[in-house]
């Protein structure tokens, strides 16, 4: 224990790590206050934090780009407190996102909704993954872009990586796809979100179907929004979206266990171990706690806003990181897969909500 103890002191209490932690929360904070802002808010917080983190790649690579001993060291020191933050915040960034879960609003106002939230999740990932592998696109992308398609934009993406184990070697790799998976859901849906603002109207769907279509198609939950606000039916959009949220819970779970069977890289006189996301029971705690504890109940914003500055930490790290010729080999494959996707995912919200509302 004392050695596990020193191990992670090493890892932690370090100038690189302190380095990181204040960058990654600054483009966080940033990410935060630009949101509030037309055009900004359609990419909502998260993007704008990794897109800070890609930024501040370049002039951190200068910084120790001397072949030295010493800025070699530096670089591996922050390539390892980068890695740490995107991957321990995102699961605490996750559990607090749980808070945003209402259950008595879910189970009441939006009973209808999770049945079609359970459809629509189930529809995205199947299809969005079978295109992705039929264009080329290796397993674990696939599977990562079909979950931010089918659920919640780059939080699921983010949820999801926790449910696939890979071997040490390839933690880079998953890094990146994470980070491509990202970028794909966030244009996808931003153009989408555009696209039902701009034509929705013109279907001659009542505001409440026109909600249900947003919350039903739209990756992140600031599309929702801002598309519910524009059809004057936000209330129903995010009660939806947030039914499509609940079913990451379920999805990380079963997908956890698919890509055990499916695609592990254990030997076969290894010892197998699934990579259960336990986070997501934290993820179900909390949204128990903010819905049934009164003074939990009362601060429910508060937390949600810190879960959000977690996460921006978590996709600015990711941002610091990334491999941008990895991304750009399979970056069209991918971005056809999610826009193919995406319109079919729009044709059966619309369908959805024209039968049942």
């Amino acid at each position: 224990m004392r050695e596990f103890q020193k191990k992670w002191a090493r890892r932690v209490f370090t100038a690189d790590m302190l380095f990181v932690v204040v960058v990654t929360l600054v483009a966080s904070l940033i990410g935060a206050w630009l949101k509030q802002y037309p055009g900004f808010s359609l990419f909502g917080a998260l993007i704008i934090a990794l897109l800070i983190g890609m930024m501040l790649q370049f002039p951190i690579r200068r910084w120790c780009v001397a072949a030295s001993k010493s800025s070699q060291q530096r670089r591996a020191g922050i390539k390892d407190a980068a890695g740490l933050i995107s991957n321990k915040l995102l699961r605490l960034g996750i559990i607090l996102l749980g808070f945003k879960l209402n259950l008595t609003v879910l189970f009441t106002q939006g009973i209808k909704c999770l049945p079609i939230a359970a459809l629509v999740v189930t529809f995205s990932i199947m299809v969005t993954y079978a295109i992705a592998r039929r264009l080329g696109v290796d397993p674990m992308l696939a599977i990562l872009v079909a979950g931010g398609t089918g659920i919640c934009g780059a939080a699921a993406v983010m949820g999801l990586s926790g449910a696939i184990r890979v071997p040490e070697e390839r933690e880079t790799e998953k890094a990146d796809d994470v980070t491509m998976a990202v970028a794909t859901v966030a244009i996808m849906g931003t153009v989408f979100a555009l696209a039902e603002i701009a034509f929705g109207p013109l279907t001659g769907m009542s505001h409440t179907q026109l909600g249900i279509m947003a919350g039903a198609s739209l990756h992140e939950i600031a599309h929702a929004v801002a598309a519910g606000a524009a059809f004057g039916a936000v209330d129903i959009a995010t009660i939806m979206k947030l039914s499509r949220v609940l079913m990451l819970v379920f999805a990380a779970i079963i997908i956890a266990i698919w890509w055990d069977k499916r695609h592990s890289q254990v030997a076969g006189g290894g010892k197998r171990v699934v990579a259960f996301p336990w986070f997501m029971l934290g993820f179900i705690a909390a949204s128990v706690i903010g819905t049934f504890v009164p003074f939990v109940a009362a601060i429910t914003a508060q937390l949600v806003n810190v879960a959000y500055i977690v996460l921006g930490m978590a996709m600015a790290a990711l941002g610091l990181t990334v491999n941008f010729k990895a991304i750009a080999v399979q970056g069209r494959r991918v971005f056809l897969a999610s826009f193919l996707a995406s319109i079919l995912l729009v044709f059966l919200a619309a369908g959805v909500a024209k039968l049942f509302f």
